[in-house]
């Protein structure tokens, strides 16, 4: 819950001014619901598309203040946040919820970024692995694999999400290499390999290019790092090398 639709709109403006450097990697932000339409009228002619933090699972209904998957289409949005850690510890967002989510979007032609993670006390309980499949699993029941090729995974340690505190490298690429064998399990290998994995959790300047070094981490999912220009392009030129 960040930037006004002017902030937005001056954000997007340097941002877009700002990429001709920035050319082997995609590029999603993620704005607040009434910032869309100042934000696809600024980049629609870049390389960055637009995304949405959230969505309702119904079509229509009586949900007073959400918006569903088809009026974020016909907005032009192509991808939608799902299942972030903030919605599930504040909104008691549930894996049940994140798979009628990512359904409803997939179904609308939206594109979901899936987000996965474990708090501080499951993971000092070793039980990271377990709960990551789990996650996984359940957020893509029913999800087929021709859908697989719109659906991006986010593993966002929720102990480093506004904490500071960044998983090592060492530590978001085994998760991630653990979720992509939870999709070679239930997709087979090349739509695992297929299969667009990102780390989320106080990713900034300095440690991106340690963090996207690693084997299986694909992308960021960048947090409060992204709200300043500067510190995003940084990452994006990061995420731009071989």
């Amino acid at each position: 819950m960040h930037k006004t639709v002017s902030e937005t709109r001056a954000f997007a403006e340097t941002l877009k001014a700002s990429l001709p450097r920035a050319k082997r990697c995609s590029i999603v932000l993620c704005v607040p619901y009434v910032n869309i339409p100042a934000a696809m009228k600024i980049l629609k002619d870049s390389r960055v598309s637009v995304a949405a933090q959230n969505l309702h699972w119904e079509e229509n209904g009586p949900f007073t203040g959400e918006v569903s998957a088809a009026m974020l289409a016909e907005l032009g949005v192509r991808y939608v946040l799902i299942g972030h850690s903030e919605r599930r510890q504040y909104f008691g967002e549930t894996d049940l919820t994140v798979n009628k989510k990512a359904l409803a979007a997939l179904g609308a032609g939206l594109r979901p970024i899936i987000c996965v993670g474990e708090t501080l006390e499951q993971r000092e309980l070793g039980v990271t692995p377990e709960l990551i499949a789990y996650q996984v699993k359940a957020a893509l029941n029913g999800v087929t694999p021709e859908d697989m090729r719109h659906v991006t995974i986010a593993y966002e340690p929720v102990w480093a999400i506004g904490t500071g505190k960044t998983a090592t490298p060492e530590q978001a690429g085994e998760v991630c290499e653990e979720i992509r064998a939870v999709l070679r399990k239930l997709y087979g290998a090349r739509i695992a390999r297929g299969t667009t994995i990102q780390y989320g959790g106080s990713m900034n300047p300095q440690n991106a290019p340690a963090l996207l070094a690693q084997p299986d981490v694909d992308g960021g999912l960048v947090g409060s790092a992204s709200l300043n220009v500067k510190d995003f392009l940084e990452i994006i030129y990061a995420a731009n090398q071989e």
